[in-house]
């Protein structure tokens, strides 16, 4: 199995070698030379499995020869250990034909673990094998960066540096960043928002020369190793409701697009999804895209759903490729019209997208109502984000089709907005019960290339 970049301009790499590398040199994301398939009778095996056995299943095609089918299982054990629900992503019914699936249940509450949990122990792997060491450098609009410093703290081949907007992020995402005491994990708090701090890790990789001087590695959704251990979720709760005898469609809340994506890729495998729905916030232009066929971000504007608050959605990259019928050089030039200030996408690959992709928007009020609305109807304290795909889901759903919203991260993690709108104050699970005593440990810095790499090159192990 190969890799190659959607500008086409790259080199093809194993998948060893893109999850080590993150984003291609020609500023392109990598993905599979071909999308293997599920049978059938292969998906309809999955029914009773273990988490872990279907994700071995789901995965074991796209990895080649990186690991032994035992080495693979192994990691993938390791990865889902930690995870507080036997299922790893239960699902829950909301209302007739209206399921959500949990994927809050990992150690740092949010789905981002699911991918995250996985990448560190393959990384890890990897790493001892060949004696190399990676500096790890990523972006988070709060999620991931927590994800990642957890599955990287304390392992001796990485150091780990997480750029996220300073004062834009919930509390309890930033103190999981800054309380680690490990000495490989740095928090970074960059002056701006989150799609200033993804620029400036995207100008890090296209910087070579430091790229290579400090072995640069991604672990944000542009590593294809994130989107494939999401795919396995699509897998597991199509088949609890009845697949692939019966269609399903889901509802993603989405802000840099990797979670929604793998479920396109999971349709690809041949899963039978109707329908994928892009759900995002007040910041839509997914949304404005999907329906008018225009990309061009029109800033930022901070909401209770911080981590959908994302105008440069790097994965809908991905999307494009296949849209524009896998040809790299209409995404190369899309890619440098959205430096200038955006693009317009051709009629037919929109129509291409509207084939897989529907979308829908919800403000800051009906964020609330959905979060209120669904505490009284079902029990379910939903944080903002899940709010956002629910309240989307219903105005999309469809008579005879189970609609799966996912649930991206724990109430807990936004505490002020989810008391703000049900009157409950979600407590953290005990594990994480002193959060709020830790010392915190972190570094200010203004958005600005230069002195982002000067500060990686003085902390990074020798």
């Amino acid at each position: 199995m190969k890799y190659i970049s959607t500008r086409g301009r790259a080199p093809s790499l194993s998948f060893e070698e893109a999850m080590l590398t993150g984003l291609a040199r020609d500023g392109g994301l990598y993905l599979p030379e071909s999308i293997p398939q599920m049978s059938h009778a292969d998906i309809r095996a999955l029914e009773g499995v273990s988490y872990e056995e279907a994700a071995f299943r789901v995965m074991r095609p796209f990895i080649g020869d990186a690991f032994t089918d035992a080495e693979f299982r192994g990691i993938i054990e390791r990865a889902y250990a930690g995870f507080g629900h036997a299922a790893r992503a239960p699902l829950k019914q909301l209302a007739p034909g209206h399921f959500l699936l949990e994927l809050f249940h990992g150690p740092t509450l949010a789905f981002k673990d699911f991918a995250m949990q996985l990448i560190g122990q393959m990384f890890e792997f990897s790493l001892k094998r060949s004696g190399k060491r990676v500096s790890i450098v990523g972006a988070t609009s709060g999620d991931t960066g927590s994800a990642a410093i957890e599955a990287f703290r304390g392992l001796d081949a990485v150091d780990v540096f997480i750029l996220y907007p300073h004062g834009r992020v919930s509390e309890v995402q930033r103190r999981q960043m800054t309380t680690p005491v490990e000495g490989n994990v740095h928090a970074l708090a960059i002056d701006g928002h989150f799609d200033d701090a993804q620029a400036r890790v995207k100008d890090m990789f296209n910087d070579f020369e430091f790229r290579d001087g400090v072995r640069l590695a991604g672990v944000n959704s542009i590593n294809w190793a994130r989107v494939l251990a999401q795919v396995v979720y699509y897998f597991t709760s199509a088949v609890s409701l009845g697949a692939p005898d019966r269609k399903v469609s889901f509802t993603v809340p989405t802000g840099n697009f990797g979670d929604v994506f793998a479920g396109y890729i999971a349709k690809r495998m041949g899963l039978p999804i109707e329908r994928l729905v892009v759900a995002t916030n007040q910041n839509d232009i997914l949304h404005r895209c999907l329906s008018t066929g225009a990309y061009r971000p029109d800033g930022v504007a901070p909401s209770i759903s911080p981590s959908m608050d994302i105008q440069v959605s790097s994965n809908f990259e991905r999307a494009l490729y296949y849209a524009y019928g896998q040809d790299g050089g209409a995404v190369a030039q899309e890619m440098e019209a959205l430096k200038a200030g955006g693009f317009t996408v051709s009629q037919g690959a929109l129509e291409a997208l509207r084939e897989t992709f529907d979308s829908g928007r919800c403000d800051e009020d009906q964020t609330r109502a959905a979060i209120r609305e669904t505490w009284a109807a079902s029990g379910e304290l939903l944080c903002p984000h899940s709010a956002v795909g629910v309240h989307v889901a219903e105005a999309e759903r469809r008579a005879g089709v189970p609609m799966i919203t996912l649930a991206t991260a724990h109430p807990a993690k936004f505490p002020a907005a989810v008391e703000e709108a049900s009157g409950i104050h979600p407590p953290l699970p005990e594990r994480m019960a002193d959060l709020y005593e830790r010392q915190e440990r972190v570094t200010r810095i203004a958005n600005d290339l230069a002195a982002i790499e000067t500060l990686i090159k003085e902390r990074i192990a020798h």
